[in-house]
């Protein structure tokens, strides 16, 4: 009793391994029988579709894969050359990789699909504990990080005498005071030129005092 209970889940764990490699590359139609009745050298039989001759050994490179994973023995394939219909001997479970045109055509339910194997598809794998880490403190790091990016502005130093009686002494010089009054003057000129080129001719004609009108002579009574 304990030797078929180990065999029924080796053929359990056999079967999940497969279906998983199918799911990583998009099986299409993938469809499980089980083979227990009808034939002595494997129990089950898996069918999937493939849309073209990658995928199709992109599929069975897949299952070979995800067996060899689980711990059983490297299977052996048939057809990976030609690409439309591909076989993985798996041992207990024998996987038939087809394009739809060939599976229709050889229609391989009829044969061995007398009794489907309801799969729960898209299973939730184990997953391996990651190795364990020390735990910081979050921000432990970003508050030495912002206390070494830290600089202290230099605190503004104040002028001395010396520097204050030199400015005191330049503006006051004679010199400084006439150049100044040169480039007022200077800056007044150039104003003043500017507005007179400015001014249109009938606006200066315009501008002019007007004659006293003459008076009328007075009337005789």
């Amino acid at each position: 009793m304990t030797t078929e209970t180990t065999a029924r889940k080796e053929t359990q764990k056999l079967q999940r391994a497969i279906v998983d490699g199918l799911e990583d590359v998009k099986a299409q139609d993938l469809q499980v029988f089980n083979t227990e009745h009808l034939s002595a050298l494997f129990e089950r039989v898996i069918i999937a579709s493939g849309s073209s001759n990658r995928q199709t050994k992109a599929l069975a490179s897949s299952v070979r894969d995800a067996v060899r994973d689980a711990g059983f023995p490297k299977p052996r394939m048939e057809g990976e050359a030609n690409g439309e219909w591909i076989i993985v001997d798996c041992g207990r479970a024998v996987v038939h990789v087809m394009q739809p045109g060939i599976r229709a055509y050889y229609n391989l339910e009829e044969i061995w699909g007398g009794t489907p194997v309801r799969l729960k598809f898209g299973a939730a794998r184990p997953e391996v504990a990651p190795a364990a880490k020390s735990v910081t403190k979050p921000g432990a790091k970003k508050s030495v990080a912002k206390k070494s990016e830290l600089k202290v502005a230099p605190a503004p130093t104040k002028p001395g005498k010396s520097a204050i009686q030199k400015i005191v002494k330049e503006e006051t010089s004679p010199s400084l005071r006439r150049s100044s009054a040169v480039k007022t003057a200077a800056r007044a000129a150039k104003t003043a030129a500017e507005m007179s080129a400015k001014v249109p001719p009938k606006a200066a004609v315009r501008s002019r005092a007007k004659p006293a009108a003459k008076r009328a002579p007075a009337r005789k009574a």
